[in-house]
């Protein structure tokens, strides 16, 4: 591939967020404080080079020492965490600082961030277009704010995200208006709700296909479906079991992977819900779904899926599949919801069900568009689904302004580098498979997507050997061995910002690993 360059982004807080907002916020900011409104204006003017050559060659400088003792190792402290969590913690690689898509460990080390440090810090760390975020915090523009006061910011942002998931070109007004008065299309995004984890943004979708089937409190409407018991399909896993998918960790969507077996069981026979499981990629099990709860007491209530399943070694659901269950649901009037927790932004078009052609009812988003400056979710929805309370999916936390700045600034970057993050993702996926297909007996395999590559080992011990070669090279990168009926999968979802030679440093690793005896 040709060696393109990223699209330089040069922006001031008045572009993202308007002359007539950040006129406003000055003019306020001079009262309270006295200070110079025209100072403040400019300071609201000065534009930031979001991810200036300068820092890029810096980091390109520090590439081939990663691995590389760099700096003494810090005293570690003993904290106080879970029995669970201790097990897992590795304090070695735990950062002492941060830039780009390199981390200084506790070891001293010079590490990259091979899976975007779980995937919420897409554009790296000490991004410099989240400046914008210190230069708002200057100006008086306050985070914390009360659900029932949401700020320009957090309406500016949702409107984004409705022209965004919508397709719809930047500044066409009339499209938007058009898109947020429709009513009763279960195919239409035009709600948002602000919420600050995706468990939380999953369990909002859950709550209000629920809300179809039984009441969420006293004194609503009776819901369309009432005394029928609601059908929950989600991804399972080939054998058929639940394990496969991931919608956060809220009881009722942990049960829908398994986990609380006999909570779940007595909910089943008490015919409060059912939660069905579907093989990933088997068009036979979604007909066989439908024609089962199609009539009689039951009825499918909603379709949950990730597209690529991230907790399932990265198992990707096809096209064909996803509109064959689309289709279906469709046809039968079932709610959509994908969850993109893991899979937003990596997307060229922000959204992967926009490059699927899918037109789900419900999208969960998050870790990825605020940029691991805060924890913030968002749950775009249509509006033939909103029937919830406020209290029903309330979290003041999630309407945050400056987080909602940092997901604006975020999408501002990633739109602009959409064409050259596209190529080097698939360049990427490329190399990797060359690679794998070189060793057959090791590597069984590749799945995910793009930045999200991963690779399927022929067993344990040699993706353990693996990953543990990677790790003394520096690369933070892990090996996914226990979900149930899944081969061991070693995972990647490499920062967007990661150019070429990251992208080769990469794969020259990988490769020296596998050629170890």
């Amino acid at each position: 591939m040709a060696d393109a360059g990223f699209v330089p982004v040069v922006r001031s807080l008045a572009d993202l967020l308007g002359e007539e907002h950040v006129e406003s916020a000055c003019a306020a900011r001079a009262f309270l404080t006295g200070e110079p409104e025209a100072d403040l204006r400019a300071a609201a003017r000065r534009a930031t080079d979001f991810y200036p050559a300068s820092l890029q060659r810096r980091l390109a400088g520090l590439l081939s020492q990663v691995g590389s003792r760099v700096t003494g190792a810090a005293r570690p402290a003993s904290g106080a965490g879970s029995a669970a969590f201790e097990a897992a913690t590795k304090a070695a690689a735990a950062p002492l600082s941060a830039l780009g898509y390199l981390r200084v460990g506790e070891d001293g080390r010079l590490y990259l961030t091979a899976k975007s440090e779980h995937y919420h810090a897409p554009l790296g760390h000490g991004f410099p277009g989240y400046e914008l975020i210190e230069r708002a915090r200057a100006l008086g523009i306050p985070n914390a704010t009360h659900n029932n006061t949401r700020g320009g910011i957090t309406r500016r942002l949702e409107a984004e995200l409705i022209r965004t998931a919508n397709g719809l070109a930047p500044g066409d007004r009339a499209g938007l208006e058009a898109v947020l008065a429709r009513r009763d299309d279960l195919r239409t995004l035009n709600r948002v709700l602000n919420l600050e984890t995706g468990s939380l943004a999953v369990e909002a979708a859950l709550k209000m296909v629920l809300a179809r089937f039984h009441f969420m409190q006293k004194g609503m409407p009776a819901p369309p479906h009432h005394g029928r018991v609601p059908v929950i399909l989600v991804m399972g896993n080939d054998d058929g079991g639940l394990e496969a998918n991931y919608h956060g960790t809220t009881v009722l969507t942990q049960m829908m992977r398994g986990m609380w077996p006999e909570v779940n069981a007595r909910l089943d026979a008490a015919g409060a819900w059912r939660v069905v499981p579907l093989r990933p990629n088997r068009h036979e099990d979604l007909d066989r779904a439908f024609a089962e709860y199609g009539t009689g007491d039951h009825r499918i209530a909603g379709f949950f899926h990730e597209i690529v399943m991230m907790n399932y070694g990265a198992r990707l659901l096809t096209p064909e599949y996803l509109h064959h269950a689309y289709g279906l649901c469709e046809r039968h009037g079932v709610p959509t919801v994908a969850d993109e927790i893991q899979s937003c932004l990596w997307a060229p078009r922000l959204f992967l069900f926009r490059e699927y052609g899918l037109r789900p009812t419900f999208v969960a988003v998050g870790k990825g568009f605020p940029g691991g400056e805060y924890a913030a979710s968002r749950l775009l929805f249509s509006a033939a689904m909103d029937v919830m309370p406020q209290f029903g999916a309330l979290v003041t936390n999630g309407q945050e302004e400056l987080a909602s700045l940092a997901y604006l600034v975020t999408m501002e970057w990633a739109q602009a580098n959409a064409g050259v993050t596209s190529a080097l993702g698939e360049w990427y996926e490329t190399r990797v498979r060359e690679l794998a297909g070189k060793y057959p007996g090791l590597v069984r395999g590749v799945d995910g997507w793009r930045h999200m590559t991963a690779l399927r080992f022929a067993g344990l011990e040699p993706a353990r050997a693996f990953v543990a070669a990677l790790n003394r090279r520096g690369l933070d990168i892990s090996a996914q061995t226990y979900k149930a009926d899944c081969p061991p999968v070693v995972l990647t979802k490499l920062p967007l910002t990661a150019d070429r030679a990251v992208i080769a440093f990469v794969v020259d690793a990988m490769r020296e690993a596998l050629a170890q005896p």
